[in-house]
């Protein structure tokens, strides 16, 4: 498995930080099922390699991190394209950036929308580009995160604001999101890589097994969300197959206002 072609993602690992990149810049690094599996790919990856201590994850181009499904995928398939297992993994990639016990950075260089920005909130760290966007789009699209993308998001930002940002799916600035604690720091775009392996470097002169020890504490307040996060996901899968949602992805590709009012 450590042969495996990646076609959708980067992996790179220089001087203990292992740098994942998803490589879709034409798409705003949207996923499908495929780029999933690859990243779950490149987290074990770093996971098991002893010569990585911190990973940063961000997405390829300065447009976008990562906005979330290919809605595209999405209309075309009625799902998000094929998989190694039959499975859409994205609820296991985001426990495995939080199980993984090394640092993970955001590197957020551009959007950072929908499941883009629940990736990012997942992570341990954010530095984000000063031209960075943060926000949902669930409601938008017909599709939620109801799991650590809402209940975990309110445990960092409040319940007040965690509301504001799934209920009205407006989008924030870098600055924002550092004003609110949802971003640790905000630089100029061309300084965003030599800001994460300078973050990096600090801890990586720190002890592995106590930051590994470190983040499990800090998760383990949080871990309860995951079980709720198993039966969000469940019901997303139910959900995405209903009229309601499937008339939020037919307007967001064919960049129309959706009409959800019959489904009230």
């Amino acid at each position: 498995m450590k042969d495996r072609e990646l076609k959708e993602i980067t992996y790179a690992v220089d001087r203990g930080l292992a740098w994942i990149t998803i490589n879709r810049p034409e798409r705003l690094n949207a996923f499908t099922a495929r780029t999933i599996d690859e990243l779950i790919h490149a987290f074990k990856m770093a996971w098991g390699d002893p010569e990585v201590g911190v990973v940063a994850l961000t997405g390829a181009g300065d447009k976008a991190f990562c906005v979330g499904g290919d809605q595209k995928q999405r209309q075309e398939s009625g799902d998000y394209g094929p998989s190694d297992y039959g499975v859409f993994q994205d609820e296991y990639l985001q426990r495995l950036i939080r199980d993984i016990p090394k640092p993970v950075v955001a590197a957020v260089n551009g959007y950072a929308i929908g499941g883009g920005q629940v990736l990012h909130v997942v992570c341990d760290l954010s530095i984000a580009a000063e031209h960075a966007v943060f926000g949902q789009a669930g409601p938008r699209v017909g599709s939620f995160d109801a799991g650590f993308g809402t209940a975990y998001l309110a445990r960092i930002v409040g319940a007040r604001r965690a509301r504001e940002i799934w209920f009205l799916c407006r989008r924030y600035s870098a600055q924002e999101m550092k004003d609110w604690g949802l971003v640790n720091a905000v630089v100029p775009f061309d300084r965003l890589h030599d800001e994460v392996r300078a973050w990096a470097d600090e801890m990586l002169a720190l002890s592995p097994t106590a930051l590994k020890i470190i983040k499990h504490s800090f998760n383990a307040d949080s871990e309860s969300i995951a079980g709720i996060s198993a039966m969000a996901f469940d019901a997303l899968g139910v959900f995405t197959k209903t009229p309601e949602s499937k008339e939020g992805v037919d307007a967001f590709v064919n960049k129309r206002t959706p009409n959800f009012k019959d489904f009230r």
